[in-house]
């Protein structure tokens, strides 16, 4: 038979429930905290800030610059933390379905995508990969999932404005996506678990077809300016597309034009013949 005091179980139970109401107690205290408008404000105040530069782990675990992302492309971050099983996968879901519209428009390889663990504790390689396979991601080439150290997630944190805190659940946070220019500099950022698709699109739209390549040749420049002019928003498809519609109509209008100037001119010196 134990020898342990028949009082001991009950004042164990006791402390257990005692350390989770302190935990919720302190949790709701830091929530209280937790101004939205000021944390809105925050994330819109890195609007055209330099990104740092910040080295990370991808899901196997080998050292990537986060620098790299921006070469001659734009790239959207998303920060998230592995063991949240709503919103995160929600937002991360959502974003992959605009994500494939967007490329469907600009190119597979037009942008990269980059979501970053920011609970540093848990959130590794290993678990990101698992993230990753959650969402059916595994062999998106272009979606890089990240891992890093405290120290740089917190610079990265503050860099793009992102807001998080303790809640009972685990984290409460500001579900953003940050568009970051070729140059590497914040360009837009996008709020909500499901994002209407012109809100990250049109951005895109602009840095993708808006800003000239390296080295980008005078035919290039002309057919990404017409595609620029072209692509446009479908409601009733909830996509984009390139319309060319109004070139054809240009060019018909144009037409009718150049044919009534012609007659005109053509009764005109028949007219001064016949005198």
């Amino acid at each position: 038979m134990s020898n342990t005091p028949v009082f001991i179980k009950p004042l164990l139970a006791l402390l257990v429930i005692t350390i989770f109401l302190l935990a919720v107690q302190d949790a709701k205290a830091k929530r209280a905290d937790f101004n939205p408008d000021e944390a809105l404000q925050l994330s819109r105040d890195a609007i055209g800030r330099p990104m740092a530069a910040y080295t990370f782990r991808n899901r196997a675990g080998r050292q990537l610059q986060l620098a790299e992302l921006s070469k001659d492309k734009p790239y959207i971050l998303s920060l998230i933390y592995t063991s949240c099983y709503h919103t995160c996968s929600v937002a991360t879901r959502s974003l992959a379905e605009i994500v494939e519209k967007a490329r469907d428009t600009y190119g597979s390889d037009s942008f990269n995508v980059v979501s970053i663990g920011f609970d540093t504790r848990f959130d590794k390689p290993r678990t990101m990969a698992s993230f990753a396979r959650q969402q059916d991601l595994e062999d998106d080439k272009n979606w890089y999932f990240l891992s890093g150290s405290k120290e740089t997630v917190e610079k990265l944190i503050k860099n793009v404005g992102f807001s998080y805190m303790l809640s009972p659940r685990g984290f409460d946070h500001v579900v953003q996506a940050t568009v970051v220019d070729k140059n590497g500099t914040i360009y837009r950022q996008v709020y909500g678990e499901t994002i209407h698709t012109p809100l990250l699109l049109e951005p895109l739209k602009e840095l993708i077809l808006g800003q000239p390549a390296a080295q980008e040749s005078v035919v290039d420049n002309v057919i990404r300016r017409v595609k620029l002019f072209c692509t446009s928003y479908d409601p009733t498809q909830d996509a984009y597309r390139f319309d060319f519609s109004i070139f054809i109509g240009m060019f018909i209008g144009g037409m009718i034009i150049l044919t009534g100037v012609y007659t005109v001119y053509k009764e005109i010196r028949k007219n001064k013949k016949l005198s």
